[in-house]
């Protein structure tokens, strides 16, 4: 992997940049699961706001049936906890795999009500590549897919390893030999609290971006507007880094913007020109094969606490293709509530798997909504932790939701399209053709093996998962037409 480290953008330039939490355009969306658009973020107190993750121990639980060990089944009774919306199961060790499976059930805040046991995704294939930083750090786990369950503040849960049933021959003839696998170790039940948006922008946060609202030369006169010297010495650590994933979608969208706006071929081919004039063949400069740029939910749009991630940026040298994964979260969630599930997402990738941001590149809701994922800029060639063996030089496009025998929905296979033909178009690749990729290294291919790809492939086609869930992989064929056709191809 050639990934570049970019240093963060300081703190001079950056406040110029910074945004408000909200924007009257957003705020104005209807609420309906149906509409186009996520519903704006409540304000609420910053203690409040931060959400916070619980983690619970698992142990022992006592099992009917007596052929299976203690350390086969683990769980935690039913129990009474703080607020949570999203949950999931850790332990110690990301290399481990947990054969078995694992169930929970939760109480709706507010009832007596509990939901019948949901099961969780265990073999959750997401994640940075062998050998690279953000792999060895030491804070990463092994964990299940999260599950989004809504408000709730009861929660049951059993994890039971699978039974290995062999036959043998032996001098007396066939018999049949029952083994049980232990289950990893450290297993934690996390109950993730999304909070209720990001933290509101301070005064001067507010008094620079309503300035430059006012003006009329644009975010450049913005940036001219406010002198070096006024940048204070001691800005919050969270405040830098809001403004400086922010500055990375410089020239995308103006100052206060919570989403990046939709543009036409024409203005799309411009910004082309203008982002990589210097890189284009004299092809691309008389016919470039671009889609038009979609509209896209920022990650102040959403409501990301940039205090959570890791400070730095790191990119890749191109995005030669696209992995498609669903999140495997339940598709119980209404689209009004998508900007809390990223954030949940999020925090759990962060605070419980040990990454350095949420893993995706992108995310797209079942209404159709792009959102911006891992932190960099949206243009650029962010690395993400999406593909096992096959991060560098791709980009990751999560759907949110289960899609294994659930259809999804037309808003989805379009948005996806959009999406692709626009980013892959930024950096000439045919989202109908193939390209060769080095494998960092999975289940599938070892490292070092250049491995021929669809530009636009599933999570599946890399590593040894049924992600994205065969609903959704077998729409790519119709999503790569539609991608090119967009591209004008």
């Amino acid at each position: 992997m050639r990934g570049l480290l970019a240093s963060s953008i300081g703190v001079t330039c950056a406040a110029a940049l910074a945004l408000p939490l909200t924007s009257p355009a957003l705020a104005a969306r209807p609420a309906s699961p149906a509409a186009a658009g996520p519903a704006a973020v409540r304000q609420a107190p910053a203690a409040e706001a931060l959400g916070g993750t619980q983690s619970l121990p698992l142990a022992p639980l006592a099992s009917r049936d007596r052929t299976l060990a203690p350390v086969a089944e683990q769980g935690l009774p039913r129990r009474d906890v703080r607020h949570f919306s999203l949950v999931g199961v850790i332990w110690d060790d990301p290399d481990a795999v947990l054969n078995g499976r694992v169930q929970v059930r939760t109480r709706a805040v507010g009832t007596d009500t509990w939901s019948g046991w949901q099961d969780l995704e265990t073999h959750n294939d997401d994640a940075a590549d062998p050998g690279t930083a953000e792999r060895t750090s030491g804070r990463v786990h092994g964990a299940t897919a999260p599950l989004w369950v809504g408000d709730s503040d009861g929660v049951e849960v059993r994890v039971r390893a699978e039974a290995d049933r062999r036959t043998e021959d032996t001098a007396r003839g066939s018999r049949t030999a029952t083994t049980t696998a232990a289950l990893p170790t450290g297993l934690r039940l996390e109950l993730v609290d999304p909070g209720e948006s990001a933290p509101a922008p301070t005064r001067r946060e507010t008094e620079v971006t309503g300035a430059a609202q006012r003006g009329t030369a644009g975010a450049g006169a913005a940036r001219r507007a406010v002198a070096p010297r006024s940048a204070p010495t001691a800005e919050p650590a969270e405040a830098r880094a809001a403004m400086d994933a922010a500055a990375a979608n410089a020239g995308l969208a103006g100052l206060g913007a919570t989403e990046i706006p939709a543009l036409d071929r024409r203005q799309t081919e411009q910004e082309l020109f203008a982002l990589r004039a210097g890189e284009l063949t004299a092809q691309q400069r008389v016919k470039p094969y671009i889609g038009p740029r979609p509209r896209i939910v920022t990650r102040r749009g959403w409501g990301a606490d940039e205090g959570l991630r890791e400070r730095k940026f790191v990119y890749t040298k191109k995005v030669k293709a696209a992995f498609v994964h669903h999140t495997a979260s339940g598709n119980g969630y209404r689209c009004t509530q998508v900007p809390s599930l990223i954030r949940g997402i999020y925090r759990y990738h962060v605070k419980s798997m040990g990454w350095r941001d949420i893993g995706y590149n992108f995310l797209v809701d079942k209404c159709g909504n792009i959102y911006e994922g891992r932190a960099g800029g949206v243009a650029k060639p962010v690395l993400g932790a999406h593909t096992l063996g096959f991060n560098s030089n791709s980009m990751g496009i999560a759907v949110l939701g289960s899609y294994g025998s659930k259809k999804p929905p037309a808003a989805v296979t379009k948005a996806v399209a959009r999406l692709s033909a626009w980013k892959l178009g930024l950096h000439g690749a045919n989202p109908k053709g193939k390209t060769y990729l080095k494998s960092g290294g999975g289940n599938l291919y070892p490292k070092g093996r250049k491995v021929r790809l669809n530009v636009i492939s599933g999570h599946r086609d890399g590593f040894a998962t049924e992600c994205p869930g065969w609903q959704l992989y077998r729409k790519l064929g119709s999503t790569r037409t539609t991608a090119a056709r967009l591209q004008g191809r």
